[in-house]
């Protein structure tokens, strides 16, 4: 009798479909399919087979796990040729033209746009602490390599760079963003902090990015670094991608970074925000085990829906001072618990 494993997909556990006397002979079998890793035969809807040598993973024993199969095919670390990422040339113009920079002659820096905010008492400030806008490091070539640090990993992961909310034709309709169909209610961004992020996104406009670093780890695979000092309460992102309504994904969506853009009554309502195609460095920020102590300690992140305008955006902003070379995590649970986080590094 000849059993054939499914490729490029979950192994199946070829035991449950024999007759019960050849499925109760322990013996060795070639039937047998286990991790590499964990020498583990157990959970195998988590096994995933090479297409190449047919060894079966754990999707969990991967570095960097992954926490759906993937669609196409799919090489274990053995097999793959492209383990480390190509370099972004380290080249002005390139970069300009990748992230579609514009020359303005607005120069409103961090610094000043606090001098344009009313002045508040001393109660007002204790009641809402206001959100900071990022500071961009001051060496232009330091910019240039943080830049090409993203467009490396965007370019790795075939994803286009946008920098705000996409609504593509066959996903969500922008008309379906109404912030006001959020169950429970969405915190509305005051008028100060809503500068504060218009004043981010001219500076991404401009080539004035974030001192963030893209980085790639063979066990957590992309993740962010601190290239600076961040101060708490600091815009660090916003949170793009396509933007879809959650029943057409809960099936098919391939990939580990869909987030939660509204949380409707009606489930048919419900809209996520899909960084696949089209989205910036918010895809890479990596996060935390909120199942251990040690994963919820590296926590300097937080992320939050905010009613802009009447629609719906999420931005993750620094929940504590984070240092310089510091890792940058948030909890994918910040709203609902049913994110598997469990075998995260």
């Amino acid at each position: 009798m000849v059993v054939s494993l499914r490729r490029r997909t979950q192994a199946t556990n070829p035991r449950s479909d024999l007759p019960r006397s050849l499925a109760a002979d322990d013996s060795d079998s070639e039937l047998d399919t286990v991790c590499e890793e964990c020498s583990s035969g157990k959970q195998p809807a988590k096994l995933l087979l090479c297409d190449k040598c047919d060894k079966g993973f754990h999707l969990f024993c991967l570095r960097p796990i992954l926490v759906s199969v993937p669609k196409g095919s799919w090489f274990c670390p053995s097999c793959s040729k492209n383990q480390i990422p190509k370099s972004f040339p380290l080249v002005q113009t390139k970069l300009i033209d990748f992230f579609r920079i514009k020359r303005s002659p607005d120069s409103t820096s961090p610094e000043s746009i606090g001098k344009k905010r009313k002045r508040t008492s001393l109660v007002m400030s204790k009641k809402k602490r206001k959100l900071l806008p990022y500071i961009p490091t001051v060496d232009p070539q330091r910019r240039l390599e943080q830049m090409a640090s993203l467009a490396t990993a965007l370019r790795a992961s075939d994803t286009e760079f946008r920098n705000e909310l996409t609504y593509v034709s066959g996903k969500a309709p922008r008309s379906a963003n109404k912030a006001v169909l959020e169950k429970g209610g969405m915190q509305i961004l005051c008028k100060q902090d809503a500068e504060t992020l218009a004043l981010c996104k001219n500076m991404m406009d401009r080539g004035e990015c974030p001192p963030l670093m893209v980085v790639f780890d063979p066990y957590e695979g992309f993740t962010v670094e601190a290239d600076r000092c961040i101060k708490d309460l600091t815009i660090i992102t916003e949170y793009v991608g396509d933007v879809d309504y959650l029943s057409n994904r809960e099936d098919d969506y391939d990939g580990d970074s869909m987030m939660t853009l509204l949380h409707a009554s009606d489930p048919l309502q419900c809209l996520v925000i899909c960084p696949d195609r089209r989205s910036n460095i918010a895809r890479f920020i990596s996060g935390i085990n909120n199942h251990t102590t040690e994963g919820r300690k590296k926590q300097n992140l937080k992320c939050v829906r905010f009613n802009i305008n009447g629609e719906a955006r999420v931005l993750l902003v620094a929940n504590r001072d984070i240092s310089k070379g510091e890792r940058l995590y948030y909890d994918y649970n910040g709203y609902e618990d049913s994110y598997p986080t469990e075998h995260f590094v």
